[in-house]
């Protein structure tokens, strides 16, 4: 385990459901009501679990994750939450509850049954559970073992605030739909800040220019996505996570000869600012750039403040839409961003790089022009 991680959302899930399962089968516990009189007794539960050992199918071994609460519902039907901790990454669902109702049931065709509740997101297209590969394999492997063999058990997910955080991701422009995902191929959640990150994004940038002098790089996971929607070549794809300033002097003393940035207009805007770690943490002047652009493209004082009013990125986008100034303004800010990365490069690898970039907003729509080089 590295310095600062955490645990993705299956995990959490997985965890509620066991200790929801574990509490239906545990047994029940004499109480005495009056120690001078032992045959008066009443039947009480155990005590709950605060917390459980998970196999996150990692090869790191058994982890144990904690448990907020839990309690019975009935003879057959459990409740249990967790609280989302994905360590020192900057991900919108830390603290988030993760409830799992867990209930025995008579035997079906599967003994293991996960169907979602309210906050956890659907297919558009054929309504099923955003419950993908990695979280079905972790609910088998720790689940399956504690099932009697004359019954199935039916686990409900429920994110009581995973509707409303929905929003604040890309999931819509991928199909998913009225809350969040059980995602991901790892149980651990390494921060992007981690050194051995940058190192491992640094190596795949290396090993690509080996055979391409034009090279993607993507921000985030979302710009893995937009890439595979445009066709490009995985093989050109670098991942950056927020050191782009970084990547790029490598890019050039690797002898590439152009790169292609494709991101959300929110990370990426920074760069238009000279900004070129794109950690909230180091430094977050979007709404600053974009209100300097509107004024450097002729748009009103007036327009500019309420830019700057805005709580997000791409409500400042659709501001200027609104306005009829979006695409001039973004198209300055490309400009700039090119202009600004090449003299990075140049300044700190002493080599010409060219620096192309599109832009695309939170559902993953592209707002300026994408050319392939």
């Amino acid at each position: 385990m590295f310095p600062g991680t955490g645990y993705t959302l299956p995990v959490f899930a997985v965890a509620a459901a066991k200790a929801a399962l574990c509490h239906i089968r545990s047994p029940l516990q004499p109480h005495f009501q009056d120690a001078q009189n032992p045959p008066s007794v009443q039947l009480i539960d155990s005590e709950p679990l605060d917390s459980v050992q998970l196999d996150l199918l990692d090869g790191v071994g058994m982890v144990e994750i904690a448990i907020a609460s839990v309690a019975k519902l009935g003879n057959d039907r459990a409740l249990a939450i967790t609280v989302s901790d994905p360590g020192d990454n900057l991900d919108l669902t830390r603290n988030t509850p993760i409830w799992a109702e867990v209930e025995l049931i008579s035997r079906q065709n599967e003994s293991l049954i996960l169907v979602g509740g309210e906050g956890l997101g659907v297919s558009a297209t054929s309504g099923e559970p955003a419950i993908y590969q990695y979280a079905r394999r972790l609910f088998s492997a720790n689940l399956e073992s504690l099932i009697p063999p004359e019954k199935s058990v039916r686990v409900q997910i429920i994110l009581p605030e995973g509707r409303s955080l929905a929003l604040r991701t890309s999931n819509a422009a991928f199909g998913i739909v009225e809350g969040l995902s059980l995602l991901g191929t790892s149980g651990i959640s390494k921060p992007l800040s981690a050194e051995v990150h940058f190192e491992e994004f640094q190596q795949s940038l290396r090993d690509k220019a080996q055979h391409s002098n034009h090279l993607v790089f993507c921000i985030g996971s979302n710009g893995i996505q937009v890439a595979s929607r445009l066709g490009i070549s995985s093989g050109t794809i670098v991942q950056t996570g927020n050191w782009i300033g970084a990547l790029l002097v490598e890019a050039g003393l690797q002898g590439v000869r152009s790169v292609h940035l494709l991101g959300y207009q929110g990370k990426l805007i920074k760069l238009a600012g000279g900004i070129f770690n794109t950690s909230s943490h180091l430094a977050d002047a979007k709404l600053e750039i974009i209100s300097a652009a509107v004024i450097r493209c002729g748009g009103s004082a007036a327009i500019a403040a309420m830019v700057l009013d805005c709580k997000t990125a791409d409500e400042a986008y659709h501001l200027l839409v609104s306005s009829g100034i979006a695409e001039l303004v973004f198209n300055h800010l490309v400009t700039l961003i090119n202009n600004k990365a090449q003299s990075y490069v140049k300044k700190y690898a002493n080599v010409d790089l060219v620096v192309q970039t599109t832009l695309f907003d939170r559902l993953g729509h592209l707002i300026t022009e994408f050319e392939r080089s």
